[in-house]
């Protein structure tokens, strides 16, 4: 336990990643055909122009939320307490569900998503607080690919599940019941939260905390130049990512010579996450003892081949090493989280986790929101932009960035 770097708040906030992150997954990957169903589908292996803005919508928003409610998440921490903070970000996720149950339109999709979309993205700076506060220094990347392998349970399950809705009810009835069960799920995750994650409020006798900074640009005062130069190439990295990301399920079910089924896909994203789960404890364990920097270089190369071999899979059996390799970019994610927290402040963990999230994906919007219109142009214009993307941000860290814990000096 200890090697793993675990501890009684660590083990309620991962039960709660896998119950509340459960219910996200199962429906969340099949959105873009939800919305194509709803929007008026598509002619042949074209999709309508309303169905190709609103998935790039849907994309865009994601980012761009993600990126609003970022900063909000980690002033909420410092501000409220972990515990207390999570519990609100839990009951916005709930009613973005119930917007989806309750209202049948692909925009009210949109509106849904704009609430249970701002899980993953608020909650993140408050669990990384968790890893700070209860992990020693020498286990941070440890403690992080723990949150990360536990993130890829419900990521590797929940396709499946939701892909095996489909093929039993269809997709309309399907993601439907796919988000009942997210409902249920984020309720016994909320239980569990409360049971195990120690409460941090402030209690007589304790000394005061830091001040919540609430200005973003007074914050971003204190982050160091180290730290900027891993968020320019983040920023570069995301747009190869993003760019396509949304059409991924597209050009396997629709695109290619010899589409895949929906329930096809769900295995292909489940290989995905197994391959990045398999990853997490031997590089975590390397990155902490030898430095980060190698392993987030060769995670941005993964990045980067990942659009340039998906453009030439045609079939199945050629798609099963290309989502191989899209396992493969996380490989190297909680190295990069772990020097995030490396070259923060000590004393602003989840505000600059929140900034930088804030600041990375306001940029990283416009790539998602761009594919779309990429994706008119064509397909493949849309995959070999994102390769070019990640070439550029992959040679800026390559030649920028730097490892905090390998610096001279350094312990």
């Amino acid at each position: 336990m200890e090697f793993l770097g675990l501890k009684r708040s660590m083990a309620g906030m991962l039960g709660m990643v896998i119950l509340v992150g459960m219910g996200e997954q199962i429906g969340e990957r099949f959105l873009p055909r939800y919305i194509e169903v709803l929007s008026g589908g598509a002619v042949g292996k074209v999709l309508t122009v309303t169905s190709i803005l609103a998935i790039g919508l849907l994309a865009g928003m994601d980012d761009l939320l993600s990126a609003l409610y970022s900063f909000p998440g980690g002033y909420l921490s410092d501000r409220l307490g972990t515990k207390r903070a999570l519990l609100v970000f839990n009951f916005l996720s709930m009613f973005g569900y119930v917007v989806i149950l309750v209202i049948h339109t692909w925009w009210a999709v949109l509106v849904g998503a704009a609430f249970f979309i701002s899980w993953s993205a608020i909650s993140l700076p408050a669990t990384m607080e968790i890893v700070a506060k209860v992990v020693p220094k020498n286990k941070r990347a440890m403690g992080v690919s723990m949150t990360s392998l536990i993130r890829r349970v419900p990521k590797t399950l929940g396709p499946v599940i939701g892909g095996t809705f489909i093929a039993l009810w269809g997709i309309d009835r399907g993601v439907r019941a796919a988000f009942v069960a997210a409902i249920a799920l984020a309720l016994v995750g909320m239980i569990v939260q409360q049971r195990f994650i120690e409460d941090d409020r402030l209690r007589p006798g304790d000394p005061p905390r830091p001040k919540a900074e609430k200005n973003p640009f007074r914050l971003y005062r204190e982050m160091s130049p180290q730290l900027r130069n891993l968020l320019i190439s983040d920023i570069l990295i995301r747009f190869c990512e993003r760019i396509p990301d949304c059409f991924v399920i597209i050009w396997c079910t629709v695109q290619i010579l010899r589409p895949v089924t929906d329930f096809t896909f769900g295995w292909l994203s489940a290989v995905e996450q197994v391959t990045a789960v398999l990853c997490y404890i031997p590089v975590a364990h390397m990155a902490d003892r030898f430095g980060k920097k190698p392993f987030v270089a060769v995670t941005f190369g993964f990045f980067t081949l990942f659009p340039l071999m998906l453009m030439f899979a045609q079939s199945l059996w050629a798609l099963v090493p290309v989502f191989v390799l899209r396992g493969l970019k996380e490989f190297g994610e909680p190295s990069r989280k772990a020097l995030i927290m490396d070259l923060a402040p000590e004393d602003r963990k989840a505000a600059m986790f929140g900034l930088y999230y804030l600041i990375r994906d306001v940029f990283v919007s416009l790539a998602a929101f761009g594919g779309s219109l990429l994706w008119l142009i064509g397909p493949r214009v849309n995959l070999l932009a994102a390769f070019a993307f990640g070439v550029i941000g992959t040679t800026w860290f390559v030649l920028k960035g730097r490892d905090l814990s390998r610096a001279p000096g350094a312990a």
